[in-house]
């Protein structure tokens, strides 16, 4: 009886033991990298989010952010709300001048907020696997890459070309009404829209979406000097 007992008791711990063994070696569940599954607020909704936020940072009144458990939920997924195509200006932060946190915006970023392959490339994973509502297209006054191109002077490099090269349309826009004394400030106001139709124009998922009612696109315009942002008119006659 007492070596029947043993026997059953060595068997036990056997197939506890492979149990065990197997749930430690079986293969995890990789994380999710796209939206995670919430409805999303409509456009309307998350631009007046993003006016709050600014409110707030022209006031110096941020928000607290619980970052560590934010930073931990974020890592199974992300899922924000808008697209941001902005200036790599380091004064022009959207996560900062909107009042976000982690997970909030997806950000692309380039100088003079210009819509490259790559940038339109990024643009379109937000809209066709995040699935985000609302794409801002965000210029700031005092932009130096417009500035450059403003200049008509020969950039260093072709890769400053390049970039000089998308904000010439807006520039040559500019010319037509603005005074010399106005002319950087107005192809400021130009390039966002020139960067909104490019993003449009070569972007047939961009195009879509915005056709079928999922994406709505808004032109704004940084002020450095009070830290408002200001939504722009679009243009009807080559004027903001």
């Amino acid at each position: 009886m007492v070596r029947k007992l043993l026997f059953l008791s060595i068997l036990l711990s056997f197939a506890i033991s492979g149990a065990a063994q197997q749930s430690a070696t079986a293969p995890s569940q990789p994380a999710a990298h796209s939206a995670t599954s919430h409805p999303m607020p409509s456009a309307d909704a998350v631009w007046a989010d993003l006016m709050a936020g600014n409110g707030r940072f022209v006031t110096g009144k941020p928000r607290p952010y619980e970052l560590v458990p934010l930073r931990r939920k974020l890592a199974s997924g992300q899922s924000p709300n808008v697209i941001i195509l902005s200036c790599s200006d380091s004064r022009t932060s959207p996560e900062v001048i909107f009042d976000q946190s982690l997970g909030d915006l997806f950000v692309v970023r380039t100088a003079g907020n210009i819509a490259d392959p790559v940038a339109l490339g990024s643009i379109e994973y937000a809209v066709d696997h995040i699935r985000s509502p609302l794409l801002v297209v965000l210029g700031h006054t005092k932009c130096g890459a417009v500035t450059a191109a403003c200049s008509g002077e020969k950039m260093p490099s072709p890769n400053l070309d390049a970039i000089v090269q998308k904000i010439n349309p807006a520039v040559a826009q500019a010319k037509t009404y603005a005074k010399p004394s106005d002319l950087i400030e107005s192809a400021i106001k130009d390039n966002v829209h020139q960067s909104a139709k490019d993003v449009l124009a070569n972007s047939e998922i961009v195009r879509e979406a915005v056709k079928s009612g999922k994406l709505k696109v808004v032109e704004a315009e940084y002020q450095l000097d009070t830290g408002e942002v200001v939504r722009l008119n679009t243009p009807t006659s080559g004027q903001n």
